[in-house]
């Protein structure tokens, strides 16, 4: 059996305390160093992996096989550099971040220095990262870099029973913009509708009850069937006369959300024509 190679971890919050648990638990990879902005967090986040040495600055790491740099993405280009300067990469590094919206150019201060780089972000909240490592299983994670990286990580998340899925590195901001269309834009959606129930006199806590079914049951059948078949209402069944009252009723009401009804109107118009082909 090969030796496990070594990981060191730079900026381990959530996500970097989640995916070293995990590593360390199906002995993946070892772990080497956590480097945090202080030692008492970084002595917090080797407890909850269960290994890891506290290190105290960027000349205290030891030489690892793969860096990850799990500081928040305004940090990272920062973190990168640093770690450059440090002197522990050569051509044989690796080194990656978990960030969403930003792509492994990130790292060119490590691809000047030799080292192979990428991104793997997976798809999760990682509020609670108890909860994120004991059902990892299955999360997706969206994976771009140089090859040599992917080659090595690939395996390293297989191993947790992530599901890799390749993206396009020049892509990763469009990548990164639909996963905030299914959860934060979706949260203000809701939030919209909330409010527009409270302009017919129903209190939030009474709105977001009536919401529930109709909320879970829509995802659902979305996620099951797919947009064109879970489409519904008076837009699927060609019922303008409802919908232009309604745009009325609500543009009366605010005009930001007149305007935010029609576009979502005009969508869906091409949303349902595709559900008719």
């Amino acid at each position: 059996m090969s030796k496990p190679q070594t990981l060191s971890i730079i900026g381990c919050g959530k996500v970097g305390q989640t995916l070293a648990r995990l590593w360390v638990q199906h002995q993946t990879v070892q772990l080497l160093d956590i480097l945090n902005t202080s030692i008492t967090s970084g002595a917090r986040a080797a407890a909850f992996a269960g290994a890891g040495r506290v290190a105290s600055s960027y000349a205290d790491l030891q030489a690892a096989d793969i860096y990850l740099i799990a500081a928040p993405d305004d940090q990272i280009a920062a973190c990168c550099d640093a770690l450059a300067s440090s002197g522990r990469l050569s051509a044989g590094s690796i080194v990656f971040h978990c960030s969403g919206a930003l792509s492994s150019s990130i790292l060119a201060s490590a691809s000047a220095c030799g080292a192979a780089v990428a991104s793997i972000h997976p798809i999760r909240s990682f509020a609670v990262p108890e909860k994120v490592a004991a059902n990892f299983a299955g999360t997706y994670c969206g994976m771009e870099g140089d090859q040599a990286a992917v080659d090595v990580l690939a395996p390293i998340f297989a191993a947790i029973d992530a599901q890799t899925v390749a993206i396009k590195r020049e892509s990763k901001v469009l990548y990164h913009a639909g996963a905030v269309f299914a959860s934060n834009y979706l949260v203000t959606l809701l939030d919209t509708a909330v409010l527009t129930y409270g302009q017919a006199g129903i209190p939030q806590d009474i709105a977001l009850k009536m919401m529930a079914s109709l909320v879970r049951e829509t995802s659902e059948n979305v996620l099951q069937i797919g947009p064109e078949q879970a489409l519904t209402g008076p837009i699927a069944r060609g019922d303008i006369a409802t919908v232009v009252k309604q745009y009325r009723a609500v543009n009366g009401w605010d005009k930001r959300y007149g305007r935010l009804y029609k576009h979502m109107g005009k969508l869906t118009a091409e949303l349902a024509r595709r559900k008719k082909k």
